[in-house]
């Protein structure tokens, strides 16, 4: 029998242009007690505000759980259910023959972040009025309008070289 803890993890990602600063926001769940993450960066992506979201709240947990993950992100839900991901990674971070698969730093750490545990992702429509993707969707917009916003270093050193 899996006595492991139960955690409902809800999270968001966002940007204000894309590029453009960006924020997470998460809440976690366990019985009646709650948790919210978020941050924000000056520049960055949707999509890698949708996996830090992803991240950040499996990073929070401080025991193995079973875990029930809900972003409204296709991209990232997609990616793990499908194994998308470990697709990408067994052919050395390549999508196809040609193409190389972005934002690879992020989904190496998410891999690694979901290990202890056992996660399942599922996808929730955005912007439809579900309580904890609206609260996800007000942590990460706030955080992404924050002052003095740090860098997506990453992020920042990858569209440098490209320039």
């Amino acid at each position: 029998m899996d006595d492991r803890k139960k955690v409902s993890i809800y999270t968001d990602g966002g940007c204000l242009g894309n590029p453009g600063p960006g924020g997470y926001g998460v809440v976690l769940r366990y019985g009646p007690h709650e948790k919210r993450l978020s941050a924000g960066f000056r520049r960055t992506t949707n999509n890698r505000m949708e996996i830090m979201a992803a991240i950040a709240g499996l990073e929070a947990l401080k025991d193995p759980c079973r875990v029930t993950l809900y972003s409204d992100s296709k991209y990232l839900v997609d990616a793990m259910t499908l194994g998308w991901v470990t697709r990408w990674k067994a052919n050395g971070w390549k999508r196809n023959k040609t193409d190389r698969a972005v934002n690879v730093d992020l989904w190496e750490r998410l891999l690694d972040a979901c290990r202890p545990h056992d996660v399942r992702f599922q996808w929730v429509k955005g912007h439809a009025g579900h309580p904890e993707n609206e609260a996800c969707d007000t942590l990460a917009n706030q955080a992404a309008t924050g002052p003095d916003l740090p860098p997506d270093q990453p992020y920042e050193r990858l569209t440098h070289t490209l320039l």
